[in-house]
């Protein structure tokens, strides 16, 4: 008799960890962090030298995947954000966007593209949805396909009028999830309006950087030892025109206007990290909530930003050109599955977001998406999903800046102005990172513009053979003048 009821307990065992086994896996949540205007180059993940601190956005960093290469494609016009958030909501190339994403005409773009974008689509899939960013400069219409929608913009120095306002919104809507007992998985996009300027930091934290409001026009902003220093390929003013007459952002800033002196610049910076140490502050928050709720581990993070921004570097101060600084973006993935303190090449794009996050919820993506997945990457089974990459800047005069790089090597063309600005750099990026111009005054070979080198003539070449081979595939509807 014993035997027997040991015999049964034990099948009731097994039965149950059959029963078990059979269970459907908990469907991951999703924590999308888009910030606005923030340079790779301002966190020390990319460069060493910067002293802002974010303590949350590097512990996401530690126990997850960097990635080295990680772009916006690009702009048809001055306001980048916006088909930047246009390509990261669709999923779809610089081109081929609708016309709520710039002046030009639509490009092989389907009808009704907001009800195939990301809130749609995790909406559809069963997932709640939430959203807080700023408003204006982006997808008005996809952005309105989440199910809560808290928008605002948001760029002031206090707990409602800056960063911590959007953090609240993210707050907020996980003690109602947790209130209710919601059990269907999270989609949450929780955008900045910083650092994007009016860089209005709290006082606490431009008092750390040095930094103060400045809004005097006739007047340098004080100097302090607290500041950040000069980027590494600061200029007093770019070499040539940047081919976009009146542009806001190189005439316009708050507390900078046309003013390139360090004074202003190394001011400047310092209301940038100001601003982005608040929004890694708010992000700590919302990561410590999600921790007590038990939801952290089932829940991939991805922390971004729309476009780099200048501030000084090369002489500019705006996103609108395609040194690395502005066209590259910081982009971290942390998430279940995802080895701890892995770097990788990548080579994405930020409209690869919405075709990744779709395969990684187990969901279809969208028809109408014309990026790619990169989960491989994050799985660890390919280092990189594409050899070649292609950006362009359209948004002064036509045709503007266009970029490729394969490899270590980078070519831009400009080609603006109705002509008088035609240019062409050609650079190393493994030995000249930071890529330094003639006008930087380095004396090593390869750490300044190469187009010029007859030794890399056969370079030069190759790389303007495949800009246009980039241009014809992307369907780029302009052509430079020594391209036929």
């Amino acid at each position: 008799m014993k035997y027997l009821k040991s015999l049964t307990f034990g099948i009731l065992l097994s039965m149950l960890f059959v029963a078990c086994q059979k269970q459907e896996p908990k469907q991951p949540n999703f924590l999308f962090i888009l910030v606005d205007d923030q340079s790779a180059f301002d966190l020390k993940l990319y460069d060493e030298n910067s002293i802002l601190e974010t303590p949350n956005i590097d512990k996401l960093a530690e126990g997850g995947m960097v990635f080295e290469s990680a772009y916006h494609m690009g702009s048809m016009n001055g306001a980048v954000c916006t088909p930047s958030r246009h390509m990261i909501m669709s999923g779809r190339t610089v081109w081929n966007l609708p016309k709520s994403a710039g002046n030009m005409p639509q490009y092989n773009c389907p009808d009704s593209l907001e009800l195939q974008t990301i809130g749609a689509v995790f909406s559809r899939a069963g997932y709640n949805t939430m959203r807080t960013c700023k408003k204006g400069n982006s997808f008005a219409a996809a952005n309105q396909q989440f199910t809560v929608v808290h928008d605002a913009t948001k760029r002031g120095g206090t707990e409602e009028s800056g960063s911590a306002w959007h953090g609240k919104q993210v707050l907020d809507y996980l003690n109602t999830r947790e209130a209710n007992q919601e059990k269907e998985p999270f989609f949450i996009y929780f955008g900045f309006s910083h650092p994007h300027d009016v860089r209005n930091g709290t006082p606490e934290l431009l008092a750390k950087y040095g930094a103060t409001n400045h809004t005097d026009k006739e007047t340098l902003p004080p100097s302090n030892p607290k500041q950040p220093e000069v980027p590494e390929n600061y200029l007093f003013e770019h070499p040539f025109f940047h081919g976009h007459p009146e542009l806001r952002d190189e005439e316009r800033v708050p507390g900078v206007w046309k003013n390139r002196d360090e004074q202003t610049i190394r001011n400047e910076q310092g209301r940038e990290f100001a601003c982005s140490e608040n929004i890694d502050i708010q992000i700590g928050k919302v990561l410590e909530k999600l921790e007590e709720m038990g939801e952290l581990d089932n829940t991939y993070i991805v922390y971004t930003a729309d476009h780099g921004i200048a501030i000084g570097r090369h002489g500019l101060m705006g996103k609108q050109n395609l040194y690395e600084h502005c066209w590259r973006v910081p982009f971290i993935v942390n998430g279940p599955g995802i080895e701890a303190g892995t770097r990788v090449e990548g080579n994405v794009y930020l409209l690869d977001v919405l075709p990744t996050l779709c395969e990684l919820a187990g969901i279809a993506q969208p028809e109408t998406v014309q990026g790619k997945s990169f989960k491989p990457v994050l799985e660890g089974k390919e280092s990189t999903i594409r050899d070649v990459m292609y950006g362009v800047y359209a948004g002064g005069t036509k045709p503007g800046m266009r970029s490729v790089r394969k490899g270590d090597w980078k070519l831009i063309k400009y080609d603006m102005m109705d002509g008088a600005v035609r240019e062409t750099q050609l650079f190393n990026l493994a030995k000249n990172p930071y890529e330094f111009l003639p006008e930087h005054g380095k004396t090593a070979e390869m750490e300044t513009d190469l187009a010029e080198n007859p030794k890399y003539a056969d370079k030069l070449a190759e790389m303007e053979a495949l800009l246009l081979q980039q241009m014809e595939e992307n369907n780029d509807p302009y052509r430079l003048w020594n391209q036929k």
